[in-house]
């Protein structure tokens, strides 16, 4: 391990190995990323990945759809499999609010020269998925760049790019303090000792509220927990030639994709649980939390309605994880007020559909003194310090969450 790096990235999921990877493409190869466990402990080794360009800010749509395209050129450039599936995907409204929703999320996405999305019709949206009970149905969004992918070969993609460039990946060690230096420098201590860094970026996902603490700031961040589950196979999608595309009921908050020959029905219920508000606990990586199926009964009985095959499909494996959210949903990102040098990628909830345009734009800016995207909806400035108050951040992401 050396002791002085021009910029070390604290977190090795998704989004700190993307930021790593930006960095080098970007020209700063004296760079190293930190991971106390493993490449992809915490919350990216769970997700369901998938990966859309649906945002109601512009500059984030377009931010999403630079993450997609940007996933064969890593998988080429690393050598890694990222299990890339384009499927496609529809958003689907039975909601009146919900589909002038979606109508203007069109022109948001015509807004941003993304021209892969278009408005579908009930009978359109039963042709792209077949399992799709469209009774209710006024309409959907779909985009034909839209899919899911591996979560591990993906992260190590980008980290294995990062490698070729000549960053260095330093795993199972974490860092227990954060220093800064007179000279805007800053004291990395490990485990395995001290590393000066000239930058430092707290990527640290379930782990980011500890990482800001050590260096005083109480970031507006919290775990909560997700569900969802793989299905046995299913013979209505065995039958099929083709892979169905993503579904995504917004109405009945759930989403479905396909599993092999099942699928995998992911639900956001409107009664959210908060999970270890402070951070997770340091010995927590490769870990599931157990279910609550009575919890989010009321959201799997809609999704019954939506995909009627689950009613006699099979559960292989249920999984709730947590993963972090912010008061409005958007991920914080940039340099922190007050703290030189200190940057943050955290929040990231929706990190294969952020994680490569969050990296681009925290790399810009450090590199290149500001990011080329407009990223105010994103920038850690839009919050005070009133957004850390813990009864604030738990109504606040509840509230978005469901």
């Amino acid at each position: 391990m050396k002791s002085h790096y021009r910029a070390v990235v604290i977190g090795g999921g998704v989004v700190g190995a993307s930021v790593l990877y930006h960095l080098t493409r970007f020209g700063w190869s004296d760079v190293a990323l930190i991971e106390r466990a493993e490449l992809t402990a915490g919350s990216t080794w769970h997700a369901a990945a998938g990966f859309h360009a649906l945002n109601a800010d512009p500059n984030v749509a377009a931010l999403q759809d630079y993450t997609i395209n940007l996933y064969r050129e890593i998988a080429a450039e690393s050598g890694w499999d990222i299990g890339l599936h384009m499927t496609g995907g529809v958003n689907i409204a039975s909601d009146p609010a919900r589909w002038e929703w979606l109508k203007s999320a069109w022109a948001v996405f015509q807004s941003v020269g993304i021209e892969t999305a278009r408005l579908v019709t009930p009978d359109e949206i039963k042709a792209i998925c077949p399992i799709v009970d469209v009774t209710g149905v006024l309409g959907g969004l779909h985009d034909s760049n839209e899919g899911h992918l591996d979560p591990y070969g993906t992260t190590h993609a980008y980290a294995g790019a990062a490698k070729k460039r000549g960053a260095d990946i330093i795993l199972r060690n974490r860092v227990v303090e954060l220093k800064p230096r007179a000279d805007g420098r800053w004291d990395v201590v490990t485990e395995q000792g001290t590393i000066i860094a000239e930058h430092v970026v707290n990527a640290g996902g379930l782990w980011a509220k500890q990482l800001g603490r050590m260096a005083g700031i109480d970031l507006p961040v919290t775990p909560m927990e997700h569900h969802y589950f793989i299905t046995e196979d299913i013979p209505e999608i065995a039958a099929l030639d083709r892979e169905i595309g993503i579904a995504v009921d917004l109405d009945g908050f759930s989403y479905l994709r396909q599993e092999r020959k099942g699928v995998l029905l992911g639900v956001y219920e409107q009664n959210p649980k908060h999970w270890n508000m402070d951070g997770a606990p340091w010995d927590y990586g490769i870990e599931l939390i157990p279910e609550d199926i009575d919890r989010i009964s009321p959201e799997l009985a809609k999704a019954h309605e939506r995909f009627p095959c689950l009613a006699t499909a099979g559960i292989r494996k249920w999984v709730n994880g947590a993963f972090t959210f912010t008061p409005d949903g958007n991920p914080i990102v940039g340099p922190v007020r007050g703290l030189r040098n200190y940057w943050v990628a955290c929040g990231v909830m929706a990190g294969f559909s952020q994680g490569g345009g969050v990296g681009k734009s925290l790399a810009e800016w450090m590199i290149f003194g500001e990011p080329q995207a407009d990223i105010f909806g994103m920038d850690i400035a839009r919050y005070g310090a009133f957004a850390a108050n813990r009864e604030y951040l738990r109504q606040t992401t509840r509230q978005f969450y469901s």
